[in-house]
C-alpha cells in the first residue's frame, strides 16, 4: 500500500472520528454546540478530501497533478465551513444580500456547494490522461472479475 493511500486512510479514519465526536457532543448536550460544530467544519472536509484522494490514487505515482485542485478544494470547504460558522447571525429581511443571498447562505451555496463543482472537473479533465486507468489497469480489473466469478461458480456447485 502506498504512503498516499496509508495517509488518507488514516485521514479518513480521524476523520470519521471527529464527525462522531461532533455527533456525540450535539446529542450528549441536547443541542449543537460550539465545540460540535468546529469540529464538523474541519472534519467534513477532511474526510471528503480522504475519499477524494483514495479515489483518484494510482499505485505509486500517488495523485499527481492533482494535489493542487485537491488543496484548493479542501481549503475552499474549510474556510465556507469556518466563515459560516464564525460570521454573526444576525440576518433579518434588511439584511444585505449576495446573489440572492444572505452572506452565510451564499458562502455556504456558492462557496461550498457550487465551487468544488466547478474546479474538480476542470481538474478531473486536465489531468485524465495521467490519472485513468491504463491498459494494464483495465486487465487486471477484467481478470480479477474472471477469478470471482470463477470462484462463485465453484462456490455454488459446493
Amino acid at each position: 500500500m502506498t504512503k498516499t493511500r496509508r495517509v488518507a486512510i488514516a485521514v479518513l479514519f480521524m476523520s470519521t472520528a471527529g464527525v462522531a465526536i461532533a455527533y456525540a457532543i450535539a446529542l450528549a448536550t441536547g443541542a449543537a454546540s460550539p465545540w460540535s460544530s468546529w469540529i464538523a467544519a474541519v472534519a467534513i472536509p477532511s474526510a471528503l478530501t480522504a475519499i477524494m484522494i483514495l479515489g483518484a490514487v494510482r499505485d505509486d505515482r500517488g495523485i499527481g497533478r492533482l494535489k493542487i485542485p485537491f488543496l484548493f478544494v479542501t481549503l475552499i470547504l474549510v474556510a465556507g465551513f469556518v466563515a459560516a460558522l464564525a460570521l454573526p447571525s444576525a440576518e433579518n429581511p434588511g439584511s444585505t444580500l449576495v446573489l440572492g443571498l444572505p452572506l452565510r447562505a451564499a458562502i455556504v451555496v456558492y462557496g461550498i456547494g457550487l465551487l468544488p463543482i466547478v474546479v474538480l472537473p476542470v481538474a478531473y479533465a486536465l489531468t485524465f490522461e495521467t490519472q485513468t486507468l491504463s491498459a494494464e489497469d483495465v486487465e487486471r480489473v477484467r481478470e480479477l472479475g474472471r477469478a470471482n466469478a470463477a470462484n462463485r461458480e465453484q462456490s455454488s456447485r459446493e
